[in-house]
């Protein structure tokens, strides 16, 4: 495949001075390789691109495959020191989404904490999973929690390109292509990369709060019954200004914000109001 290194340089750098633009045919995992980078001190900014992986890893360890021009993985690794990172997977996936899907046509919708899904009537959940997010942090060697320099970011992402093998997943995937017809790996990193960049120096100003709305608008779980992995279930209703999910319980309104808790909708069919 032909990747558009150079004009993606070309075009970060002069957001973020010193970034890089690295494309590799293999590796085990970008997030893993960029983690091992910054805590041997490697703490430069920088893209890092597979062709394929051999380890690439999702939220709570879970494992993400991707073969060459079938998925786009990559991670963009900087220093950040935002006042409160809550959020952060929130604010990265709102970005993927608008990169992807601009006017919304397609109906690709955030679903909390860390995946972009879209609407599957024929599937059994009624959706689909189109990417993830796996965010990963570092102290680089001889720094300490709340030190100056902030701590070294990590942001992977995992697209779906060409329609994926559905066996064993509890959301059926779907590729890009499902979508976007001929759409490739390079296209879809020509779309969502620069954008994201923004996203994430933008975060480190403001935070998450004033994409809260935004997220809402976008979110696949809004007004639905789900189940927590807890054993909590109730009716979802968006997230807080920390990226918090809202759910109203038979206890009340409670605030998750736990990533290691998951949340599923117990149903597809969104409540009246």
């Amino acid at each position: 495949m032909i990747w558009p290194a150079e004009d993606l340089w070309l075009a970060m750098v002069a957001v973020q001075p010193g970034l890089t633009v690295e494309v590799l045919p293999e590796i085990d995992s970008t997030n893993t390789e960029l983690m091992r980078r910054a805590r041997a001190g490697q703490t430069e900014p920088v893209l890092l691109v597979a062709e394929t992986q051999t380890a690439g890893r999702g939220r709570l360890g879970r494992p993400w495959h991707g073969e060459v021009g079938h998925a786009l993985t990559f991670s963009l690794g900087l220093m950040l020191k935002p006042a409160d990172w809550s959020g952060l997977s929130l604010a990265v996936g709102l970005s993927l989404a608008r990169s992807l899907d601009p006017q919304g046509e397609l109906d690709v919708r955030l679903k909390w904490p860390n995946d972009l899904w879209v609407k599957r009537p024929d599937t059994p959940t009624g959706w689909g999973k189109l990417a993830g997010i796996l965010i990963e942090t570092a102290l680089p060697t001889g720094m300490s929690y709340g030190s100056e320099e902030g701590r070294y970011c990590v942001v992977g992402i995992g697209i779906n390109i060409a329609p994926p093998v559905a066996d064993g997943l509890s959301t059926a995937p779907l590729g890009l292509q499902d979508l976007q017809s001929g759409i490739t790996a390079p296209q879809a990193l020509t779309n969502v990369a620069e954008p994201l960049l923004a996203t994430l120096l933008a975060f480190e100003r403001t935070g998450f709060a004033p994409l809260q709305k935004a997220f809402n608008a976008r979110d696949a779980l809004g007004n639905l019954n789900v189940t927590l992995s807890d054993g909590r279930h109730g009716v979802a209703r968006g997230v807080d200004a920390t990226g918090a999910m809202l759910v109203d319980t038979e206890q009340g309104q409670e605030a998750i914000s736990s990533s290691e808790l998951s949340v599923r909708p117990v149903e597809t069919k969104k409540e009246e109001r």
